[in-house]
């Protein structure tokens, strides 16, 4: 695999020494405040973690079985039309936030998705399979219909607009 080269720098760590030192300034001016403050941080980690967590793994999966040339030939820039349609079908079956596909996303850039894929992935996001049923029960079968086919179409003039760019 081929590896990424990372960015060496003290700019994380100096910005979370400013962020203790934040927490610790508020404890100083007020101790319920600076409580408030570290039960939320908790709150937000007990979240996040779990995410990290999966994202891990699957940039561990990705990593073990996806070899680049295979990324390359199924969503790299020669894919054709069989490559629109997997980002498409993936970011529509894509769940939780986005941020963790923004890693993923990294990576198989890294390793030769072609950027409108990418484009198309993320924008196709916006369908969420899981979510129809209550989208057809509010909205109707005919509408929810009509929005996912424009979500699709434009999750598709976003790659094309992004393969101009690139």
């Amino acid at each position: 695999m081929k590896r990424v080269n990372k960015k060496r720098g003290l700019g994380g760590w100096l910005f979370l020494l400013l962020v203790v030192a934040a927490y610790g300034v508020v404890a100083l001016v007020d101790v319920n405040t600076a409580g408030r403050a570290v039960g939320h941080f908790e709150k937000v980690m007990g979240k996040v973690l779990p995410v990290l967590a999966i994202v891990f793994v699957l940039l561990l999966l990705i990593d073990l079985l996806l070899k680049p040339e295979w990324i390359k030939r199924q969503l790299g820039r020669e894919a054709g039309v069989k490559g629109w349609m997997i980002a498409a079908f993936s970011g529509m079956l894509a769940a939780g936030p986005i941020y963790p596909w923004y890693a993923l996303l990294h990576e198989l850039r890294a390793n030769g998705m072609y950027a409108p894929l990418a484009a198309v992935f993320l924008y196709s996001r916006a369908i969420k399979l899981p979510l129809l049923p209550f989208m057809i029960h509010y909205f109707g079968l005919a509408y929810t219909i009509t929005l996912c086919a424009y979500l699709l179409v434009f999750s598709v003039i976003s790659g094309l607009l992004m393969r101009r760019l690139s």
